[in-house]
């Protein structure tokens, strides 16, 4: 008899063991490594149609790199707020700007309800300057002696170093916000100061839409009941994070784009997507003539089907070149 309590016992604690890790672990969407290691960014812009770029507004150049835009906060553009982090963990955005022109993104993190299934929690992040944070952002300047029109050249892409690659890149997402536009030879107060606020035009583009790993396939199927295929070049649809989400809301992983969540989600079409290895220019939007000011955030976007467990940890090079020509 003692022993059988005993037996009984034991499995009481085990199964209390088993409870308490189900309710109490918490993680990112990724269910591993939270984090992705970003290579150096590349800002390519072909100087080419009378359109120029500049890091601080003044000094005017083809091809600015990410040591350029965090060196300016200290020189020559002290209200900058050019965020270029290291390492990168999934974040997500209904493309809502605040009153700076800046995207409000939301960091995600999952966790066991009393039932077992996976929540979605979410917190507000703040663009800051320097080297932290979880995605990129940065204020580059545009100089055109007549209105153009701007394109994605075939050398923007968004690609991976890794010798294994983990799909991470399939996750990715870029985004382009106008701030406002001055006359050439404005004062640089004038010019760094452009800020439309959140009437600001924001511009998203997708790559490599058409990409999708085995496991990202099955995480669609599994989790958002969505039936994907590789290289079908189909636009998978998804819902981004709008506002804060707390774990009392037990809204479940897969119920993003549930109705009931509506004040939490928006479902996002993407103004410009590209397929992986995309052969032809992508149109985007028009510079009026003078001096515009954009601000470009480039995320892992953790509502993305291709954001699993098995993506993290992989690395990503973001380039991307601007170009006035059509081809």
């Amino acid at each position: 008899m003692n022993n059988r309590k005993r037996r009984i016992l034991l499995l009481l604690l085990m199964l209390f063991a088993t409870t308490s890790l189900l309710t109490a672990s918490t993680f990112a969407w990724f269910t591993a490594n939270k984090t992705v290691t970003v290579s150096p960014i590349q800002v390519n812009v072909e100087a080419q149609g009378g359109i120029q770029i500049s890091a601080n507004g003044t000094t005017w150049k083809s091809v600015v790199n990410a040591n350029e835009l965090l060196a300016v906060q200290a020189s020559s553009y002290t209200s900058a707020v050019n965020q270029i982090p290291l390492t990168m963990e999934p974040v997500s955005t209904a493309l809502d700007l605040d009153a700076n022109a800046h995207l409000q993104m939301f960091y995600g993190t999952i966790s066991s309800n009393a039932g077992g299934n996976y929540i979605l929690s979410t917190t507000e992040e703040t663009d800051v300057n320097g080297q932290n944070g979880k995605y990129v952002a940065f204020d580059l300047f545009f100089r055109a002696d007549s209105q153009v029109q701007l394109y994605l050249s075939t050398n923007s892409q968004i690609i991976t170093e890794d010798n294994t690659d983990t799909g991470i890149k399939n996750a990715t997402r870029i985004a382009f916000i106008n701030k406002g536009n001055t006359a050439v030879g404005s004062s640089i107060e004038t010019i760094q100061g452009l800020n439309t606020g959140n009437t600001s035009p924001v511009y998203l583009w997708e790559p490599n839409h058409d990409s999708h790993t085995a496991p990202a396939i099955s995480h669609a199927s599994d989790t958002y009941g969505i039936t994907v295929a590789d290289n079908d070049g189909e636009v998978v649809p998804y819902s981004g994070v709008k506002s804060v989400i707390n774990a009392s809301d037990n809204v479940l992983v897969g119920d993003a784009n549930a109705t009931e969540y509506s004040t939490l989600f928006t479902d996002i079409t993407p103004d410009y997507t590209t397929i992986s290895g995309f052969t032809t220019y992508e149109q985007i939007f028009t510079l009026p003539k003078g001096i515009s000011k954009i601000r470009i955030y480039m995320w892992v976007e953790g509502q993305d089907v291709d954001c699993e467990n098995a993506a993290s940890g992989g690395s990503i090079t973001y380039n991307l070149q601007i170009t006035t020509n059509s081809q």
